[in-house]
């Protein structure tokens, strides 16, 4: 999926890219890239390093969203195939 529709897919209004949704779902794609990344590159420590930042905002963006709208974030959760705790 390109940036666009997944921002579209995702926003809550037209424009939106800020929301813990949309923010979950571009991370979750560029998680995915750079999975498949370290796959084929081992040794690539610097971006195995900006992975795990990435699944810490992610894991950070998923939290709040369970406390704020918890059926919003089961529902995203479902679609996006993340495992949640």
């Amino acid at each position: 999926m390109k940036k666009a529709t997944v921002i579209k897919k995702y926003a809550r209004k037209e424009g939106d890219t800020g929301s813990p949704e949309v923010q979950v779902a571009l991370l979750t794609q560029r998680i995915k890239h750079l999975t498949e990344h370290l796959r084929a590159n081992k040794k690539d420590h610097s971006t195995r390093r900006g992975l795990m930042a990435m699944v810490s905002r992610r894991r950070s963006l998923l939290n709040y969203l369970s406390k704020e709208n918890f059926e919003g974030y089961v529902k995203l959760t479902a679609e996006l195939d993340i495992r949640r705790k």
